[in-house]
């Protein structure tokens, strides 16, 4: 199924996922210019604002293309902690939080939520996730969501100053009892 048109945004009792807009540009620049970020993503870095907009047409551009879908993360949908991403052409799903508001469990319940949407809401059979071997804290969050790691070989992808190697892991949309 393809994106809604019109702005998604995703909801729980604690947390607000919500579309980026031009007013959070200086919240990504805090957010994403930090080592951890540039070390693990493909984001520019430095992050600075000229970034942070280049950032935000890209994925006014991909969304617009019904490609990715990219959600700041908010406990009370203004203030941008962190992001989860969402790629339909791929079926990956990223999330990162700022290092300022980790260990509150944001990614998990973030990515929690998107997980349920791409498979409740878009339908998406399976969502992937490709985590380097030494990324405790995604490996965490991963297993916390019942994703399991693929039989798929680990993917080989060149980074700014490195070579990446993304291990896969899996979690399946819960089939769906037939009523009798």
């Amino acid at each position: 199924m393809p994106l809604p048109v019109s702005p998604v945004r995703l909801t729980s009792r604690d947390l607000v996922l919500r579309e980026w807009e031009d007013g959070d540009l200086p919240a990504m620049v805090e957010l994403f210019d930090e080592p951890d970020i540039a070390h693990r993503t493909p984001l520019a870095s430095p992050f600075d604002l000229n970034a942070a907009r280049e950032y935000l047409q890209m994925i006014r551009h991909t969304r617009a293309e019904g490609q990715r879908l990219h959600l700041a993360i908010t406990t009370d949908g203004h203030r941008p902690l962190g992001e989860v991403l969402l790629n339909l052409s791929r079926g990956t799903m990223g999330y990162g939080v700022g290092t300022a508001h980790r260990g509150q469990g944001l990614a998990l319940r973030a990515a929690q939520l998107l997980t349920n949407y791409a498979h409740q809401v878009l339908e998406l059979p399976r969502l992937l996730l490709e985590i380097e071997a030494d990324n405790t804290p995604s490996i965490s969050v991963a297993r916390a969501l019942d994703f399991r790691p693929a039989n798929d070989e680990p993917e080989r992808v060149e980074g700014k100053d490195r070579a990446l190697v993304l291990h896969i892991w899996a979690h399946d949309a819960p089939t769906r009892q037939s009523a009798h």
